[in-house]
């Protein structure tokens, strides 16, 4: 079994709450600032963040377009915690801090890699793209955020 590992980035925005948790859990808004390899999909009638709420993350490689399952597993306001399984297995923690004039963002991004191989060629390839393009990420989601 893989070793377990984490990303943690955080990042302030000069906005609301409020306004930050919508960017991160109305769909329309995530897909704005998530990488364009990524898509994100509702499992079932429609995108739901509610605890239990299940959704596909999939990843955009041409002929293969890999996909994890995740599921909210923890969920107030200012908090969203999905967990996954699939080629990775983890959770993804998205949190609000409120802070004087504007919010404190923290993503913790938590992953087991259970098959060796995809294990080997995430460290050769994909480890460093994945931390840049986390932090890149968050300076989108900030403008995003930062618009409402």
């Amino acid at each position: 079994m893989d070793k377990p590992r984490y990303y943690e980035q955080s990042i302030q925005i000069k906005a609301s709450a409020t306004a930050v948790e919508r960017s991160i859990t109305e769909l329309d808004l995530m897909h704005r600032w998530l990488n364009p390899s990524l898509r994100c999909e509702a499992i079932g009638d429609r995108w739901d963040t509610s605890l239990g709420a299940q959704s596909r993350f999939i990843l955009q490689i041409p002929f293969i377009k890999p996909c994890l399952i995740s599921t909210v597993v923890e969920r107030e306001p200012g908090l969203v915690v999905w967990g996954f399984e699939g080629f990775f297995k983890g959770r993804d923690r998205w949190e609000c801090q409120p802070q004087p004039g504007g919010t404190l963002l923290i993503n913790r991004f938590e992953f087991e890699i259970p098959n060796p191989l995809i294990a080997f060629g995430f460290d050769r390839f994909a480890a460093t793209w994945t931390k840049t393009d986390m932090e890149n990420q968050l300076a989108r989601l900030k403008a995003v955020a930062e618009r409402l």
